[in-house]
């Protein structure tokens, strides 16, 4: 089959929708399918077109930014050429440009699968708001437009106000998860690096610097962690310079992990790949996502660390607490409550075995190629159904 990728980024952003979308490609592309992906070209120093793992991107320019958006007016253009070669169309949302997308694949008669990742919810605004609005529109859109919608879990489908609108439409796959496997040098090399040591417990927080992701309440749980392991270190992997839109989120809680890092309790690691993250999860004793609102709609980090053997404690957010009831690798704590998530944090980190769970299950059960052939079976019966 042809298959069309449709998202706004790409690699080399780095997000979870992203990591998505290129472990289905290179899982698809493995399976000798063609895969195509249509995005921005967000970055200039990056190829308008290129190959990579046997995935072709094609990247239209940008010709201004809004709040976390971008405006690229030649992208229908693009959008048309590649819809009528490609069998099926493949929209991740949230996404401004899905709907005409959509009705293009409908234009053609090609059928359009939608993976909705997660609801949009922008930091207060006037111009967030408007963003809000908009995209929300587009995607209603796109639902109404496409064959078929698949999110992550059946829980966060019942709690996702889009989603709910389009029951009979909606399916659910697990996403696709793999790393490498582990470095003993490399997980030696880090710890080194960090100077953690012998410190313990270390906590990890593997995502993006955004107000959505909840590091101020991470922040806020740390004294009672820290009163009961004065040792106690957090290794934060990811983007936290330079993030769009949430420089002044970063500013606001400089202070406070400034003194934490003067201490050597916190460290900032950057982006990892995947190499990097295979010798991250080793050095922890436990991942925080203490996310926020529904722009976090499963956590990918989780999965991860679990497949090292590293238990979670997530927020009680629809979809974002599915991981550790699906694995029974940790427990959940209450949206935006920092005393509760210490609470959480102490009860795992003082009774590990109880949250050991089957990190090889956990392997198997999430492996991009388990995702694909659940994409391919709905690609092929939408195919017949539209002959």
């Amino acid at each position: 089959m042809r298959i069309l990728q449709v998202l706004t980024y790409y690699r080399p952003h780095t997000s979870g929708l992203t990591i998505y979308v290129e472990r289905l490609s290179k899982a698809l592309a493995a399976r000798g399918h063609q895969v195509t992906v249509l995005t921005s070209r967000f970055d200039p120093t990056t190829p308008r077109e290129e190959v990579v793992m046997g995935v072709r991107i094609i990247r239209v320019p940008v010709a201004a930014r809004v709040s976390k958006g971008v405006l690229m007016p030649t992208f229908g253009f693009a959008a048309t050429r590649q819809v009528r070669t490609h069998n099926i169309v493949h929209l991740h949302l949230p996404q401004f440009d899905a709907a005409g997308v959509a009705f293009r694949a409908r234009l053609f008669g090609k059928p359009a699968v939608l993976t909705y990742h997660c609801d949009l919810q922008l930091p207060p605004g006037l111009t967030n708001r408007a963003v809000n609005l908009v995209v929300n529109l587009m995607n209603h859109t796109a639902a109404m437009a496409a064959q078929r919608i698949i999110t992550y879990t059946r829980d966060f489908a019942d709690s996702s106000p889009l989603l709910r609108r389009y029951q009979p439409k909606v399916g659910t796959i697990l996403p696709p998860v793999e790393l490498p496997p582990s470095d003993p040098e490399a997980v030696a090399k880090l710890a080194a690096t960090t100077g953690i040591g012998d410190r313990r417990p270390v906590i990890g927080m593997a995502t993006r610097f955004a107000s959505e992701k909840g590091v101020e309440i991470l922040l806020d749980a740390l004294p009672r962690i820290i009163e009961r392991h004065p040792e106690t270190t957090v290794l934060f992997a990811g983007q936290y310079q330079d993030v769009m839109g949430e420089q002044r989120y970063f500013d606001r809680l400089a202070p406070t992990i400034k003194a934490l890092r003067d201490a050597g309790r916190w460290h900032f690691l950057g982006i990892l790949d995947p190499e990097e993250m295979a010798a991250y999860y080793p050095n922890l004793d436990l991942l925080v996502v203490p996310s926020l609102n529904s722009t976090e709609s499963f956590g990918l980090v989780q999965i991860e660390a679990m497949m090292h053997g590293v238990p979670v404690v997530a927020s009680n957010l629809p979809g974002v607490r599915q991981p550790v009831k699906i694995t029974g690798m940790g427990t959940v704590a209450e949206i935006g409550d920092a005393d509760d998530l210490a609470s959480k944090m102490l009860e795992v980190l003082e009774d590990r075995d109880r949250f050991a769970g089957d990190p090889v299950e956990v392997t198997r059960r999430f492996t991009p190629n388990t995702c694909a052939t659940n994409y391919e079976e709905l690609y092929t019966s939408l195919r017949t159904d539209a002959r």
